[in-house]
């Protein structure tokens, strides 16, 4: 479903589970971030009411994942650290050519925030799967489903905006250069590390 053409190896898993602050830490804010993104989308693009109705729906969606996250670092004598750069966010949004064209540009930005979200759903599933803390394996295999709709949404608004048969080469072109990017990914407690 997800197509990606990297899959994480599930040894990353070990990784992320032996710096449990680390880990909850960075989740937090790619929650953020990505209620961050939907409420940019409807800053930028207010024309688009469909847009703007499922961009507000997915900000506070995604701070309520936030908060979830956040009590898990509380229970288990954490504190939030603070945010750090998201290095694969920040290569990844690098592979479109900056355009004039306004509708081009939300497009792309679908696109990339589909791939971020589909990137977080395979490791909450790897996460899911591997880690000894049940609670935890739990929680993440319910985030990797909300992780899945919001993947299918940008990427149902991608193909909306676009020409299908555009936005599906623009996609296919975007996973093949993300499976490159993911290479150098993998060896880090952090989401997308």
């Amino acid at each position: 479903m997800l197509r990606l053409k990297l899959p994480t190896d599930p040894r990353w898993a070990n990784v992320a589970e032996k710096n449990l602050e680390e880990i909850l830490t960075d989740h937090a804010f790619c929650e953020q971030k990505a209620a961050s993104t939907a409420i940019s989308l409807i800053v930028t693009y207010p024309e688009y009411s469909d847009l703007v109705t499922e961009m507000s729906a997915l900000a506070r969606e995604e701070m309520s994942h936030f908060e979830m996250v956040h009590k898990h670092i509380l229970k288990r004598g954490f504190v939030i650290g603070r945010d750090r750069k998201d290095e694969y966010v920040a290569r990844v949004t690098k592979f479109f050519a900056q355009t004039g064209d306004r509708k081009l540009r939300l497009v792309h930005r679908l696109l990339i925030a589909a791939l971020i979200e589909a990137r977080s759903c395979e490791r909450f599933k790897v996460l899911s799967e591997n880690i000894e803390d049940q609670e935890l394996a739990s929680f993440y295999a319910k985030l990797m489903v909300s992780e899945a709709n919001h993947y299918t949404l940008f990427l149902k608004f991608a193909r909306q905006y676009g020409k299908r048969e555009d936005v599906d080469k623009m996609w296919d072109n975007l996973l093949t250069f993300e499976a490159e990017v993911m290479k150098d990914f993998g060896n880090k407690e952090l989401i997308h590390g």
